[in-house]
Formats: C-alpha cells, sequence, structure tokens
C-alpha cells in the first residue's frame, strides 16, 4: 500500500469515527483499527490528531489544485478551486461536523487549523494567479479566508447532492469580496496618502 493509499485510508476511518463517536473520543489507534491498518505504521505517520488535520487539510487542497482550470477571471478561478475544495470534503461531511462542535473546547486544534486555513487560501490564490506577497497579499488573504469561512457555514447545513446553497453563497462571498477590492482600488487611486483602515478585502483587482 502506497503512503497515499494509506492516509487516504486512515484519514476517511477517523472522519467515519469522529462522526459516530464524537472527535474528543476518536483516536488514531482506533482509526487504524477500523481502516485495518499497522498501529505502527499510522503512529509513525499520525502521530497526533493535529498531524491528521494537517494531512486532511492537504489532501483537500491537492484535489482542488487537481482540477483547477487555467483561463477565465480570477473570480471564476477562485470559485471552481473552492467549490473543487467543498467537492473534496464531501465525503467527509459528518465528521467535519463532529470536528467544528468540538472546536470551542480545544483551542489548539482551533489554532492549527486556522493557521492552515491561511496557508490553503494563500495557496489557492497563487493557484489562480492572484500574488500574496506585502500587505496587499496579506489582504488577499484575509479576505480569501472570509469567504471561505462564510461558504463553511452554508457547506455545514447543506445536505444537497450537488451543494447548490453552498455554491451559492460562496458565490455571493466572492462578489462582495470583488466589490470591496474593487472599491479599494479606487479609494486608494483617489486619496493615495490615507493611511485609514481598510474597509474591505483585497481578494482580487
Amino acid at each position: 500500500m502506497s503512503d497515499l493509499d494509506f492516509d487516504t485510508a486512515l484519514i476517511a476511518a477517523a472522519f467515519r469515527l469522529a462522526a459516530d463517536r464524537g472527535w474528543a473520543r476518536m483516536t488514531i489507534a482506533a482509526a487504524a483499527t477500523e481502516a485495518g491498518l499497522p498501529l505502527a505504521d499510522a503512529r509513525r505517520r499520525f502521530p497526533g490528531k493535529r498531524a491528521l488535520l494537517r494531512r486532511f487539510g492537504a489532501a483537500m487542497d491537492e484535489q482542488a489544485l487537481a482540477a483547477a482550470g487555467q483561463d477565465g477571471p480570477v473570480r471564476d478561478r477562485l470559485f471552481d478551486l473552492l467549490m473543487g475544495r467543498f467537492d473534496a470534503m464531501k465525503p467527509y461531511r459528518e465528521g467535519v461536523r463532529a470536528l467544528i462542535r468540538h472546536l470551542p473546547r480545544d483551542p489548539a486544534a482551533a489554532l492549527d487549523l486556522t493557521c492552515a486555513t491561511r496557508q490553503s487560501m494563500r495557496w489557492m490564490l497563487n493557484a489562480a494567479g492572484e500574488p500574496t506577497h506585502g500587505l496587499r497579499g496579506e489582504l488577499r488573504i484575509q479576505g480569501l479566508v472570509a469567504v471561505w469561512l462564510w461558504a463553511f457555514r452554508a457547506f455545514e447545513r447543506d445536505d444537497s447532492d450537488d451543494l447548490s446553497a453552498t455554491m451559492a453563497v460562496l458565490d455571493t462571498a466572492l462578489g462582495r469580496a470583488h466589490d470591496a477590492a474593487a472599491w479599494l482600488s479606487g479609494a486608494r487611486a483617489v486619496e493615495p496618502n490615507d493611511a485609514g483602515p481598510a474597509p474591505g478585502a483585497d481578494v482580487s483587482e
């Protein structure tokens, strides 16, 4: 079994157990047993739940990036990338819901997930052709994180096969972020010396 197959099988088992038992009661050892995987290999590749979450997030990114197109406006490419990530998460939805319910009681996991989400959104922006260096890059990342979190709330409640409700919310969120970016660019052009706080997130220009 390849490392990729091993990781995929263990992650799937872990999220199934989380859906049944809750995230706190799910263990890597139990997930390995559930998937019929050697415990020693599970310990080596996933020393804890935080490692599992990091690998899960990376796997969602990889699936989204593998299906990413290179044509069209930035907003359309970001829509496809983020929906690709939601599509990749769909088989794990019940386990993800269990994780989200657990996070208020686990600040370390919440912080780790926050950092991983920022890294994922940086990848999504770069894949769409948007730079993420400097202040404007940070604004783009913050803006896309906000878009992702808003759409994620819809994903949590969306039990449809085609994720139509999630798509609608994501489209609206990207539209508002695009409008905010356009406003910000215009405001800077008119008032180049204004040092006040940005009123919106600069996701794309």
